[in-house]
């Protein structure tokens, strides 16, 4: 995974309110994982209100505020859509969801004396695409749940949301990420976009990208 993959999914969550947290710095290629190598990022929200519902399966900003924290694996292969013949021949996809790793990603979060207030560890997955034919939409998003994730999150979504929040008059020299798509915006080369992820969302007009 490439380090603009991961800085997008980063970017996401602190411009909306996160503290994120990258475990490793290292690629691991010639071994497998260890527990705390399958976490990509951690992410806590401190505006998260005690009694909050449970956030959507489908990820989107309105719903970040129901998460207090979570563990976030990063999928960037950008050219593929996740068929459910894609989620059953891939075991790695799920590897951050095994025993180990949620107990290892639980350790890092700091926790109340008595353990009260706190909700439930919140497991996200980031990916390009699913099917937008039934029945492989419905069929992936139940392989899914089955599997043990609890939201996912496109990078279409994502996208969106952070050029909306841009201003090309601001000079984002801290973020790589953040000053590349404001140059981008600023020349013209970025359009709305026209699809989402998921057809049967209703996207205000005022949360559309204005390029």
């Amino acid at each position: 995974m490439s380090a603009i993959d991961e800085g997008i999914v980063r970017e996401y969550f602190e411009q909306n309110g996160f503290l994120v947290r990258q475990v490793r710095k290292y690629q691991v290629t010639a071994r497998r994982k260890s527990g705390d190598e399958e976490i990509d990022l951690l992410v806590y929200n401190p505006a998260w209100e005690r009694g909050s519902r449970r956030p959507d399966f489908f990820l989107f900003s309105t719903e970040l505020p129901f998460i207090q924290r979570a563990v976030v694996s990063v999928k960037p292969w950008h050219t593929n859509v996740f068929s459910p013949g894609i989620l059953k021949s891939s075991p790695e996809i799920f590897r951050f969801l095994e025993e180990k790793v949620l107990k290892e990603a639980t350790r890092l979060f700091p926790a109340t004396a008595d353990g009260e207030g706190e909700a439930e560890l919140t497991k996200i997955l980031v990916l390009p695409s699913l099917p937008t034919a039934e029945p492989f939409r419905s069929q992936s998003v139940e392989l899914l749940k089955q599997n043990g994730v609890d939201a996912i999150i496109s990078f279409r979504s994502m996208l969106l949301d952070l050029l909306e929040k841009i201003e090309v008059n601001q000079n984002y020299t801290k973020s790589d990420t953040l000053q590349v798509m404001r140059i981008l915006k600023n020349y013209d080369l970025l359009k709305d976009a026209q699809l989402d992820m998921f057809p049967d969302r209703v996207v205000a007009a005022t949360r559309r990208p204005k390029v």
